[in-house]
């Protein structure tokens, strides 16, 4: 007859913090299908309600929010294509080229970057960035007119849409860059100095080690960014000068709104079907941000998936 094997005693701190663990986890759940539900609920008169009630008098309720939901992606876009490489080199610069005092010092410029207020930046854009920008705009224009995203006239205030994705670039640098770089350096030693004892340079090193060992991390910190830059507001609203259309170019003064730009302009002023019409692209700019998460923990998941196989 075999011994009983005793069970393993269950510790008061064990129980409290796995509990405590448990309740952040359902917290986080509820309050997010709290968010949904008022979202939806306060939706549904909008999308009822007769096209007439809503402003601009559109052909229905997707009509008015379709321009809303091109212009937050199309900047969102923009500004994640710029910050993308951009924060890739400066966490390689930081964790494998840079001395470590440099290092130091250039990853607490980055960390304190992070922290400026929306405001800051919106006032930038408006007052430096712009006016700098604008010869550059009427150069562009100038001379590659004939390219649909650079198609006359041209903006003479430098308030585009362009300006606005450098803007949202600048602001999601830090955070993509932070992310990057602590997934760089806990990429392991041996890896590295492996690739280097078959002869590698260090360019050769890190693309063999360092940035197939942190893709996941990559894409996740990218799209942490991107979900930075599609909910934007401040610099948005203070930068652009939006209107209810959908357009491409890069240099006009007319440029598609964003979701959050439209609702932090509008609903001070809003009532009635007003209000129902803005929470409804809300609910809009919600499913966009769980679409774009969620592809991205598919693509880090499958990217898991594969290397575990090999």
């Amino acid at each position: 007859m075999t011994a009983a094997i005793p069970r393993a005693k269950v510790r008061p701190a064990d129980r409290i913090f796995s509990g405590s663990t448990l309740f952040a986890g359902v917290l986080i759940l509820a309050a997010l299908a709290a968010v949904a539900l008022f979202l939806i609920v306060q939706s549904i008169p909008a999308l009822v309600a007769d096209p007439a009630e809503l402003e601009g008098s559109p052909t229905s309720f997707w009509a008015y929010v379709a321009p809303l939901a091109f212009g937050t992606v199309w900047a969102a876009s923009l500004a994640l294509l710029i910050a993308f490489p951009l924060s890739i080199g400066i966490a390689l610069f930081i964790s494998h080229y840079a001395p470590r005092r440099i290092a130091q010092g250039l990853g607490y410029i980055i960390d304190l970057l992070a922290a400026v207020p929306s405001v800051v930046f919106g006032l930038w854009g408006i007052k430096v960035l712009a006016p700098f920008l604008t010869p550059f705009y009427d150069w562009l224009v100038t001379n590659f007119g004939w390219f649909p995203l650079f198609a006359p006239p041209v903006s003479g205030t430098g308030r585009t849409v362009l300006t606005v994705a450098i803007v949202l670039a600048v602001m999601i640098i830090p955070i993509i860059t932070a992310l990057s770089r602590e997934i760089f350096l806990q990429t392991p030693r041996l890896h590295e100095e492996a690739a280097l004892a078959l002869g590698a340079t260090r360019l050769e090193m890190i693309q063999m080690a360092v940035l197939p060992f942190g893709r996941a991390g990559i894409v996740s910190a990218a799209m942490l960014g991107l979900g930075r830059a599609l909910g934007e507001t401040m610099v948005v609203a203070m930068v652009l000068s939006p209107a209810v259309v959908i357009s491409f170019v890069l240099t006009s003064s007319t440029n598609p709104s964003t979701i959050a730009g439209n609702i932090a302009l509008k609903f001070p002023d809003a009532y009635g079907v007003g209000v129902n019409a803005l929470i409804a692209t809300g609910l809009i700019l919600f499913i966009i941000t769980l679409v774009i998460n969620s592809i991205a923990r598919f693509v880090v998941n499958r990217r898991k998936a594969f290397s575990g196989a090999n």
